[in-house]
């Protein structure tokens, strides 16, 4: 039974490890020779197959394309409109759909395609394309194909696999040949994305090829109330976008009146506003509740010999260019080896014809004894001729006709020598320096089709939408101190001590407790926080904090002041030491902020009130204990005006100490006379 078992173990992991292979090799990730998957590769070599310079009905290509793909006629068709519409490869006419609005191209037997000039002058050459046996063993497809330009970057790529995925973003046409120009001089080079949605992109987290890629909108102002969409982020499409703004409003994140989509050959969306609310807000509310701003993780995976691997930019652009002047090496010196052979077979028939050789087998009986008479005839002309004279050779000198030969012109004959000549110097002279060859062949390219592909992505630098500052404040938060509920689902009442404000959803708010605790909160439904809380609103930087508090073992008061908080969410910290009578006597927010400060009435002080000035005191951290107010005991503490009316007091009145005055007095005498002890023993 184990034994079994672990046959069936085998077994799957077999299987699984085949089908895994299969689909990082032959599905999913790209190679970086020629930056296709294999169906595209199998797309392009049928078109290549089928070339004739006329349009080709889609549907007859994806039937072609089948005799090498071992899947359905679906994959084949996506796959082909996709590669049609990165604009590179391959001509379209008829529907093939709008990479804006995301409509779908029509059937695949009413439109039609066919190799660009682009592709065709960069993607084949059959002497350098290595041919293995198609899935059936009829026919015989490419390994890769021969690509000029670095396509992997140029188009770019998106795949999942099993275990791994991909996403390469598309480059400028001008961009990445130029970069191989400076690559090749040795001098360096920046490359960035572009799309053909146009757009805003930050390039800030990207890293050749990996990190991350902000992109976003392009939204102008009509007018105040008017805003209209003209470009759209990558990997979105008008459709999705409006959805993703409609969804927005319907949460309440935005607020808006109609948006209407008018993009045909361009973009452009349409949206009105209601009243009271104006486009520039609402730009950036649009930048950070909708898909007017994407984040797109980049993952430079592809396939390498035969093995998947993260590469960057710089190293797939050094190998393309690498392989580009190897592959410009190999054709020039193809192309040498057939000058040659054009100039020997030249050569061959002026000494044959213009020496009269062919009058010497005019009496010869086998066509062996002509072979050789004619091999013989050349020998003498050995020294004229580039290599030695073969069977093949002379095969080819019998095959001239009569008719040739009497009409053979010395001169023309003699020019076409020269022509040929100088063609063979000129590919040595290529040869004595592929660099430069490599150069000038990517300068044409640049020249003739450059001007056909500019930069559509703008690269700049946005700052971060803050989802909080956008937000709007279309919640009401209200606390009940009697009933000690807080949140947006509780309605305040009239009560003194009772609070409401309004807020967004994303706000953090912060509390805080007459007991000295306070602590940041997301914004609650509802929430029991008791009777004692002192201040509740939304947390804001640099927001100063005015506290006149009971230090509970002394029964003294002090005065602090400190700006808004560092914090860890739902955490509890304390604004003074523990104790069960310490207690906020009044707090307020603000400069400029005034309280009058009343003790316990006491036989011998001249007055039982004084003023502060919160802004004579230094802002210190929260935990700071401050500045003790005076030896007497506080009663009561009231915010006041700059002229020190008193206004409504918001204060708390110590307790005990209203209801006993004579306790009260006494008290203080015992810390008045405490105070003077020290003093003269100090003296």
């Amino acid at each position: 039974m184990n034994q079994q078992i672990g046959k069936l173990h085998r077994l799957f992991d077999s299987n699984f490890l085949e089908y895994t292979s299969y689909v990082i090799k032959e599905r999913a990730i790209p190679a970086i020779e020629d930056g296709l998957k294999p169906v595209q590769r199998r797309i392009l070599q049928t078109l290549f197959n089928m070339e004739d310079g006329r349009f080709h009905k889609v549907a007859n290509v994806v039937g072609e394309t089948m005799k090498l793909h071992p899947h359905g006629d679906a994959s084949i068709f996506s796959a082909l409109v996709n590669l049609a519409n990165k604009g590179y490869l391959i001509d379209r006419q008829g529907n093939f759909g709008n990479i804006y609005t995301g409509d779908q191209a029509s059937a695949a037997r009413y439109i039609e395609c066919r190799l660009s000039p682009l592709a065709k002058e960069v993607m084949f050459n059959k002497e350098l394309t290595e041919f293995v046996e198609s899935y059936d063993g009829r026919m015989y497809e490419p390994v890769t194909l021969p690509a000029k330009i670095p396509l992997l970057l140029l188009q770019g790529a998106d795949g999942i696999a099993v275990g791994m995925a991909t996403r390469i973003l598309p480059h400028n046409f001008q961009e990445l040949l130029k970069a191989q120009i400076a690559l090749l001089r040795g001098e360096s080079f920046e490359l960035f994305p572009d799309f053909q949605q146009k757009g805003l992109i930050d390039i800030t987290d990207y890293h050749s090829g990996n990190g991350r890629v902000r992109c976003r909108a392009r939204i102008a102002e009509t007018n105040e109330k008017t805003i209209t969409i003209t470009e759209i982020p990558y990997g979105t499409t008008t459709t999705s976008l409006i959805e993703s703004i409609e969804k927005a409003a319907k949460s309440g994140k935005i607020k808006i009146l109609s948006i209407n989509d008018y993009t045909a050959e361009n973009v452009e969306i349409e949206i009105k506003l209601p009243r009271g609310i104006y486009a520039e807000d609402t730009i950036k509310a649009l930048y950070a509740f909708s898909d007017c701003e994407l984040s797109l993780n980049t993952n430079l995976t592809l396939i390498k010999g035969s093995f998947p691997q993260v590469s960057t930019v710089d190293e797939v652009l050094r190998f393309n260019t690498e392989k580009l002047v190897s592959d410009l090496t190999k054709e020039l010196e193809n192309e040498l080896q057939k000058l040659k052979e054009r100039l020997q077979a030249r050569l061959l028939e002026q000494i044959f014809i213009e020496e009269r050789l062919y009058k010497q087998i005019e009496e010869k009986t086998s066509y062996e004894a002509v072979l050789t008479t004619v091999e013989e005839s050349l020998l003498p002309f050995a020294s004229e001729l580039l290599r030695p004279v073969t069977r093949e050779d002379v095969e080819r000198l019998l095959e001239i006709k009569i008719k040739r030969i009497s009409r053979h012109d010395i001169e023309r004959h003699a020019r076409e020598i020269r022509e040929i000549r100088s063609d063979i110097k000129v590919v040595e002279t290529h040869l004595t320096d592929v660099v430069k060859y490599t150069i000038d062949y990517l300068g044409k390219l640049l020249t003739k089709y450059g001007s056909e592909y500019p930069r559509q992505t703008e690269i700049t630098t946005f700052s971060e939408v803050e989802v909080r500052k956008v937000a709007l404040s279309n919640l009401t938060v209200g606390y009940q101190r009697h009933s000690g509920f807080f949140g947006h689902q509780v309605k305040a009442g009239d009560d003194p001590g009772d609070i409401s404000f309004v807020c967004s959803e994303y706000d953090r708010l912060l509390l805080i407790f007459r007991t000295g605790t306070y602590k940041v909160i997301p914004v609650p439904d509802k929430l029991f926080v008791g009777e004692e809380l002192e201040y509740a609103g939304v947390i804001e930087e640099d927001t100063v904090f005015n506290v006149i508090y009971r230090e509970g073992s002394e029964n003294h008061a002090y005065v602090k002041r400190f700006t808004t908080p560092k914090f860890i969410l739902d955490k509890e910290y304390r604004l003074f030491p523990e104790h069960p009578r310490s207690r906020i006597m009044l707090l307020l927010t603000g400069a400029d902020q005034h309280a009058r400060v009343s003790f316990v009435p006491s036989r011998r002080a001249k007055s039982n009130v004084t003023d502060i000035h919160f802004d004579e005191y230094l802002i210190k951290g929260p935990a700071a204990i401050g500045k003790r107010v005076s030896n007497r005991v506080v009663r009561r503490a009231v915010e006041t005006t700059e002229k020190n009316a008193v206004k409504q007091p918001q204060a708390l009145e110590l307790p005990g100490l209203a209801e006993e005055p004579d306790k009260a007095v006494r008290l203080e005498d015992d810390q008045d006379r405490h105070q003077a002890n020290e003093e003269e023993s100090n003296d």
